[in-house]
């Protein structure tokens, strides 16, 4: 009789944390929804807190910013569900994480790209590079647009919505820009102007120039200040990591804002259009992103395991800013070069937004079933390439997805009111699209550098 074989001590030890890490989450999304349906009953609070008790002694456990960040979310949703006053007012440890991400965000770039050209003579690669990243953003883009409207039309979770009488929120004011005014806005007038305010893609161009132009020097005269910015360039990064210390604390207090200011209620009315987006994000990563990195030979399992700190904090704090200088370090460790991380991951925050483009579409088409209107095919066609075009260029403008739908919607008189019905849960799907638009800028920039020959897988 032959004996069985029992697995070793680790990994049954592995076993049993992936289990109870599973059934801690599978408790508190069962106490959110339970909470949603009955909003004052007792069990929901308990199943919540027994997840939250049982993810305890595996957080502490463990030194990792994603398992810490994940334990703040959970914790932070429900300081938002058990105290809303206080969770609301919680807010500003968001805004201080995000004024430190800015402060470091134009000297990355800048030193990233400059020492890259200057530093190690890629001046001839920069031309290849913009273009292969430039057609990879559109690509990918237009899929996204296309899944997205295919997804919305199939689910009708606009139709049979009721339209408020009027709604009023504080949303800038929406116009289209056209073409000439998008491609202006690439370039900067004042570098000063473009970092005071944040416009990273001027700041990207503004360091391409600048390489370029010390590339030209003779060596005596550019080793010193290739010197001096490469040391820039990794002084922000430790200094990112210090920073990211206080990541966990920013998300929990993001997502406590988030549901203390809302409330879970306010999810019903919305929660078919809800489900629907993270269905068609999740069959994104699916059916695109991953047969673009099998087809480019990059291992899925430690692409993902790379990006999953920057998506995280992109998907607590819906700022895809947030998770840049972490998303960079990390692309970097994972075997992109410096100056191409420093180009194509600061470009694609304009053109490569593959989560915004999949939620511009399916909000924009949710807001005609919401309206009661018929577009056909082709109007439907036209009004996704509106949106392509007017999705350029957005990054750093406040409620910018809004911003467009609003600019398109006046041109095929969609009421402005059924987009902004959207508010109501308009920051939950930010979140999952700011994860997307996060582990998509992550992927080009390894595929470009695939795509180069110039990515170096570290073992």
């Amino acid at each position: 009789m032959t004996p069985t074989s029992t697995p070793p001590p680790s990994q049954s030890g592995h076993a049993g944390i992936r289990a109870l890490v599973l059934a801690a989450v599978l408790l508190f999304v069962a106490g959110l929804v339970a909470g949603v349906l009955y909003p004052h009953a007792e069990f929901a609070a308990i199943l919540r807190w027994t997840g939250l008790g049982l993810f305890v002694p595996f957080a502490a456990r463990r030194r990792s910013l994603l398992i810490w960040t994940f334990f703040a979310m959970l914790a932070g949703a429900e300081l938002g569900v058990d105290a809303p006053q206080i969770a609301v007012q919680s807010h500003f440890l968001a805004d201080i994480f995000l004024r430190l991400i800015r402060m470091i965000v134009a000297p990355l770039i800048f030193g990233g790209i400059v020492t890259g050209i200057a530093g190690h003579n890629e001046l001839r690669g920069v031309g290849r590079v913009a273009v292969k990243s430039i057609i990879f953003f559109e690509v990918v883009t237009t899929i996204g647009l296309i899944l997205g409207a295919v997804a919305i039309n199939l689910t009708q979770a606009g139709a049979g919505v009721t339209l408020p009488a009027s709604i009023q929120a504080a949303v800038p004011a929406a116009h289209a820009e056209g073409w000439q005014q998008i491609l202006l806005n690439v370039f900067p007038e004042n570098i000063a102007k473009s970092v005071a305010e944040n416009q990273i893609l001027q700041v990207a161009i503004f360091a391409l120039l600048f390489g370029a132009a010390l590339a030209m020097l003779p060596e005596p005269k550019r080793a010193p200040l290739v010197s001096v910015l490469q040391s820039l360039t990794e002084t922000m990064f430790r200094l990112t990591r210090i920073i990211m210390v206080t990541a966990p604390v920013a998300a929990g207090a993001a997502l406590a804002y988030t549901v203390g200011s809302m409330g879970l209620a306010t999810l019903l009315p919305l929660g078919k259009l809800l489900v629907t987006n993270y269905v068609t994000l999740t069959i994104f990563l699916l059916l695109v992103f991953a047969p673009i990195l099998l087809v480019a030979r990059i291992p899925i399992g430690r692409f993902a395991a790379a990006v999953a700190e920057p998506a995280a904090i992109g998907f607590a704090t819906t700022s895809s800013e947030a998770a840049l200088p972490l998303a960079m370090e990390r692309m970097e460790e994972f075997g992109v070069p410096r100056w191409i991380v420093s180009f194509v991951i600061p470009t694609g925050y304009s053109f490569n937004l593959t989560g915004s483009t999949i939620y511009l579409s399916m909000a924009a088409l949710f807001a005609v079933q919401a309206a009661g209107l018929h577009f056909s095919v082709g109007q439907q066609i036209v009004l996704l390439a509106t949106l392509a075009l007017t999705s350029k260029g957005i990054a750093g403008v406040p409620r910018a997805t809004l911003v467009v739908l609003l600019a398109t919607a006046g041109s095929f008189q969609i009421p402005a009111t059924a987009v902004l019905m959207l508010l109501g849960v308009d920051t939950l799907m930010d979140m999952g699209r700011t994860a997307l638009n996060v582990i998509g800028n992550c992927m080009a920039a390894a595929v470009v550098a695939r795509w180069e020959g110039e990515l170096k897988l570290t073992p």
